[in-house]
């Protein structure tokens, strides 16, 4: 028997304007220059990326204006400027970047209204569809404080919809108490599904959040979703891609597209070859006896 992996999402679905989208997105990270930092390597590789996604059904792209700094919001719009109708542009604000190419806190009121404007200039819009809010250690700035910025620029329509990133299962309940959360970003993947520490600091992981998103109707976006940098001694995922002549970041994110229809994986690349390696995932259908032997 086998498993079937629904084909399209949608964001806050009980609100007045749901977003529904394909189940595999892109995300943008990887195509500015080493350390997510500059121009890309190929710039015109870059736009191809992007206009191919959407040429071939995606619909829903992550960004930053800290992935650069501006590059991918330039890219994007350059690439696919006026946007289709249907595409959906999630960008993140809480965070920045320092000269030494560190990633720091920048989660003040008032910084993440000046991320918000960036965001709007540098992507050519009026609205933005989806915001996460990025949560780099709260330092002297509480939670509520930043999420109702965040709501007060949703209520002047700056923001269409308001999600998290980087969240422990705490910081989601309070979030849900303060206001409508439309989405959260954590990194998951089929190796990586707890907290995992980075230089950055502590990456809290999906599957500690993921129950509470599936009872709320919360779509929960895997980032980093292509780590699976697997112990030698588990080669399950690569026994599955050779059972169905597929690479294992194929499995990989067929396996996210099957644990729960509540994923929306958004693996990123810089290579236009890889690119369209990601989405061919879409067609790989997981039996229910892959998907427990797998885990």
């Amino acid at each position: 028997m086998t498993t079937t992996a629904a084909p399209t999402i949608t964001i806050a679905p009980h609100s007045a304007q749901p977003l529904p989208v394909s189940r595999l997105g892109y995300g943008t990270m990887r195509l500015p220059g080493p350390e997510v930092w500059g121009e890309p390597a190929n710039r015109a590789e870059a736009l191809q990326i992007l206009r191919t996604a959407v040429e071939l059904g995606v619909n829903f792209l992550d960004t930053a204006d800290y992935y650069g700094q501006d590059v991918t919001n330039r890219l994007i719009r350059e690439a696919l400027h006026p946007y289709p109708a249907d595409l959906v542009i999630c960008t993140k604000v809480g965070a920045t970047r320092r000269p030494d190419k560190s990633w720091v806190p920048y989660n003040r009121p008032e910084n993440l209204r000046a991320s918000i404007d960036n965001n709007l200039r540098t992507l050519g819009q009026d609205q933005i569809q989806l915001v996460h809010l990025r949560l780099m250690g709260h330092g002297p700035v509480p939670l509520q404080e930043q999420l109702e910025a965040m709501f007060e620029m949703q209520r002047e329509g700056k923001i269409l919809h308001v999600g998290l990133s980087n969240v422990t299962r705490p910081e989601l309940e309070e979030g849900l108490r303060l206001g409508p959360i439309a989405s959260v970003e954590n990194m998951y993947s089929y190796a990586q599904r707890t907290t995992v520490q980075l230089p950055h600091g502590a990456n809290p992981g999906g599957e500690e959040v993921l129950d509470l998103c599936e009872q709320h109707g919360i779509p929960l976006i895997p980032f980093f979703s292509l780590l699976h940098a697997l112990p030698k001694a588990d080669n399950r995922i690569g026994e599955i891609a050779r059972k169905y002549q597929a690479s294992e970041a194929q499995v990989n994110l067929a396996w996210l597209l099957h644990k729960s229809p509540v994923l929306l994986p958004i693996p990123g690349t810089s290579s236009l070859a890889h690119l369209r390696d990601n989405l061919q995932a879409r067609d790989l259908q997981l039996s229910a006896e892959d998907m427990a032997y797998l885990g």
